[in-house]
């Protein structure tokens, strides 16, 4: 006698109680965000993710300009800068390239405080994760030298992006300037390598969100978790980003009030609510799995014979 496994009904009927009501698991989200202080996390993250923003930003210049062109280089993270800091990404970019210009050499010391600075950020999301994801923590703890090694692989996974980024957009801003034919009529293919533009930056905020979800929380990954995760923080923060831009760009008094602070103002700010968005991803993973332990009423095992 041969009994089916109980395991995949139940994951289907937790994912069918999820979609037939999503405002149900929304509040349970976030309410359990709420009780994890999420938005205290939230503002630690940014904190450290401002103090490892410039630092990271070198390091990866730096090491990128041995390979492709500086200028190259600086005007496609402008570009896709807006995706963390939007209506300030050319200011932190411009801030860049002063001190690269200004910037005869490095020494190893200034190296390697810019190395650990940059990787502050990493350390406080993998603490961050294991407090929303405390119930893989109990179960399973991560070593030292993990968790020491960790914030690295992702710089370099984000060098690595960035490289890749820089020599397709060129491609694409080429393949920008050319025309079509359509019934008669020439076309201007700019349009189009603009659209393809911004969705190769949303695939990779994808994947870079997905990256994260699956490899900073303890315990076992899981690809399809963490991939629903990267899409839902990638739609949040979209929403999120075109609202802040509308916002700085009309009714914002932001300027008057900070002044020559604007910019580190505004960043913080950004980060902030990107933080928020990316904790709540992990929340909704976190749910989720907590919710596949809860009983689920299942129809009777069918007995099937070997």
């Amino acid at each position: 006698m041969a009994i089916k496994n109980p395991i995949q009904p139940a994951v289907r009927a937790h994912t069918a109680r999820i979609l037939t009501h999503p405002g149900a698991f929304t509040v349970r989200v976030l309410k359990a965000f709420r009780a994890n202080q999420g938005l205290l996390l939230a503002g630690a993250v940014a904190y450290y993710t401002l103090l490892s923003l410039i630092p990271l930003l070198i390091l990866v210049v730096i090491g990128l300009s041995q390979l492709v062109d500086e200028t190259r280089l600086l005007s496609t993270m402008t570009e896709y800068l807006e995706f963390v800091a939007p209506g300030q990404a050319a200011a932190l970019v411009e801030g860049l390239r002063i001190f690269l210009n200004e910037s005869t050499s490095i020494g190893l010391v200034l190296s390697f405080t810019m190395l650990v600075s940059s990787a502050l950020a990493f350390t406080v999301l993998e603490n961050a994760m294991s407090v929303i994801f405390m119930h893989r923590v109990v179960v399973r703890r991560r070593r030292f030298i993990v968790s020491a090694l960790l914030p690295y692989f992702f710089i370099m996974l984000l060098g690595a992006g960035l490289l890749v980024v820089t020599l397709v957009s060129a491609r694409l801003e080429q393949f920008g300037t050319g025309e079509i034919v359509l019934f008669g009529v020439w076309h201007s293919l700019e349009a189009t390598s603009k659209y393809l533009l911004y969705s190769m930056g949303i695939v990779g905020e994808i994947l870079m969100l997905t990256a994260i979800y699956l490899v900073m929380p303890v315990g076992r990954p899981s690809y399809k978790r963490a991939l629903i995760g990267g899409m839902s923080a990638t739609l949040l923060w979209e929403v999120t980003r075109h609202i802040l831009t509308w916002y700085y760009g009309t009714i914002s008094q932001i300027k008057v009030v900070y002044g020559a602070f604007t910019t580190a103002i505004v960043v913080l700010i950004s980060v902030e609510f990107a933080a928020i968005v990316l904790l709540l991803g992990a929340q909704v993973i976190a749910e989720y799995e907590r919710m596949l332990k809860e009983p689920v009423d299942l129809p009777p095992i069918p007995l099937t014979t070997a």
